[in-house]
């Protein structure tokens, strides 16, 4: 979904507020492979993901581990950087063609700071992340390799298929043998 009629199923904006961030955001089409950010950024950029899948990924004794996911009608910046003025772990990787809007952190919060209807986005969005991690940290900390897939699967249905196997089993926290293991074994009721 593009930028825009994603907005717009939050909150309601002017017609021109709507021209002016379009234009704000920056859209690229980018390549599968190509890396918008590398781990040790200090970017202040806000990404928004149009069409295509992305993973952010650290570095750790020389091992590529994938962080988390971001498909379609997601948004992803560098909160470190941003906020706390720190170099962010983090790297950003395109998995396939990928349609991106970007706009840097400061220019964003001036059209936040205009319209409280966007500030109720920013608001949505930042509570969708906090979410999400929670759910993250949970499911690494209590959760067996076979759950720490299925709630991967409930969330993202077509990983499989856009995603290389490595990548996934990083993010699982688990080698790409154990992953092969659990895939091949059928789980009553989820279709895997």
């Amino acid at each position: 979904m593009e930028l825009i009629p994603f907005l717009r199923q939050h909150v309601q904006i002017s017609s021109e507020q709507e021209i002016e961030l379009d234009r704000a955001f920056k859209m690229e089409i980018l390549p599968k492979g190509h890396k918008l950010l590398l781990p040790d950024n200090h970017s202040n950029k806000v990404f928004f993901f149009e069409h295509g899948l992305a993973r952010s990924f650290y570095i750790k004794h020389d091992k590529d581990i994938t962080h988390y996911f971001y498909s379609e009608n997601t948004f992803n910046m560098p909160i470190e950087s941003i906020f706390y003025n720190n170099a962010s772990p983090y790297g950003l990787e395109l998995l396939e063609k990928t349609v991106v809007r970007t706009i840097t952190y400061p220019e964003a919060e001036k059209y936040f700071d205009q319209s409280t209807g966007l500030q109720k986005v920013a608001r949505l969005l930042l509570i969708d992340v906090l979410s999400s991690f929670s759910k993250r940290l949970y499911s690494l900390q209590f959760q067996s390799a076979q759950e720490r897939y299925q709630t991967l699967i409930a969330y993202y249905p077509d990983i499989l298929l856009r995603a290389p196997l490595g990548h996934i089993a990083s993010y699982l926290g688990i080698t790409q043998q154990t992953l092969s293991v659990i895939r091949a074994q059928k789980y009553p009721g989820t279709g895997c």
